[in-house]
């Protein structure tokens, strides 16, 4: 379960981003999470509530907003949003190119 790594880095970051902004506590955490990032956010969100007591972060409110996978077809050049993890364009038939969706971002901090 590589959530509870992901989640520490996610606290070192907060932890940073709040001494570089004078700030002594975090109120809301806020991710983007792609269906192709190979994280699970139920998990997360359990790893992030455990490990937040006693950091800059306890208390804070965790918000993740699920990125659907955004493709673009290299033939035709249309940009789509994929339900099924078919990698086929839907107008040509073409290859098909990631834009967004596989990656997990940090969006926003709420600091006090």
């Amino acid at each position: 379960m590589h959530e509870f790594s992901i989640v520490n880095s996610l606290l070192d970051m907060c932890e940073k981003n709040a001494k570089a902004n004078d700030a002594t506590k975090i109120t809301k955490v806020e991710v983007k999470i792609g269906k192709l990032s190979g994280v699970e956010p139920h998990l997360l969100s359990t790893a992030f509530n455990t490990f937040k007591e006693k950091t800059v972060c306890d208390g804070a409110e965790f918000v993740m907003h699920l990125q659907d996978l955004v493709v673009r077809c290299n033939t035709c050049n249309v940009e789509s949003t994929m339900e099924q993890n078919v990698f086929i364009c839907p107008t040509c038939e073409g290859e098909l190119e990631v834009i967004d969706g596989e990656d997990m971002y940090l969006m926003r901090l709420e600091m006090e």
